[in-house]
């Protein structure tokens, strides 16, 4: 059980499972520890968040990004409007709501969405939104520290929104020389577009680097459009 304090013990205490603590807040400095430290909020069970550090880690290089055809056609149609860091609180309550089967239900509480976004007024935090006619259709969130992006969720409620979301964001992580992108876990729609596990030590060598940068606190509003030139 965590202490009133924003402190961890070390990643590499963590359970098989990945499990490193129970309990704790969701306040600015708790989470921005927890993620220089290599460790996320996965799920709360009772009222108390569970912390982890999984062994291997998923993560996905900017570089080596896979994109389908069909989805490389549907960027270039511009069929989505993408808007970086305008409608943060929309994202992450839509995230809260999609149902996914490696996850346990409606975790993102009230209590999570307030963090984050603090998180996000604090330009610690950042969203890629995605719309349709002026409606949002997908989505994703995350951190970011130096140059890692922590991806924490993304939505979508049309057929490829989400990746579109994902590629834009991927081209400005790439624009900035980000080195990484945390998946956190493994999961098959990752694996596919070119995410890779490394041991957990790797990664925490690699975190241990890249958090060495200045963070990029401003507002990451950018026009998709030259990110494509």
């Amino acid at each position: 059980m965590l202490p009133k304090e924003p402190v961890f013990p070390p990643a590499t205490e963590a359970e098989e499972d990945g499990l490193i603590a129970i309990g704790g807040d969701f306040s600015v400095d708790r989470l921005l520890n927890a993620y220089a430290s290599g460790i996320f909020p996965w799920f709360v069970h009772d009222g108390e968040p569970y912390w982890f550090s999984p062994d291997p880690r998923l993560v996905l290089f900017p570089d080596k990004l896979k994109i389908s055809k069909s989805l490389e056609r549907t960027v270039r149609a511009e069929t989505f409007e993408i808007k970086f860091d305008t409608d943060f609180e929309a994202v992450i309550s839509q995230c809260a709501r999609i149902k996914r089967a490696h996850e346990p239900d409606t975790w993102i509480s009230e209590e999570f969405i307030e963090g984050y976004t603090n998180l996000h007024l604090k330009g610690f935090a950042h969203s890629v939104a995605c719309y349709n006619k002026g409606n949002l259709v997908g989505g994703l969130y995350g951190i970011s520290l130096g140059k890692a992006f922590f991806g924490e969720s993304m939505f979508f409620t049309q057929p490829n929104a989400s990746k579109v979301a994902l590629y834009h964001l991927v081209q400005l992580l790439l624009k900035w020389d980000f080195q990484f992108i945390d998946c956190q876990v493994e999961t098959n729609h990752f694996l596919r577009m070119g995410a890779t596990l490394i041991p957990r030590s790797e990664y925490l060598d690699r975190l241990q680097q890249v958090i060495k940068f200045p963070t990029r606190r401003e507002s990451w509003m950018q026009d998709p459009g030259s990110l494509l030139q």
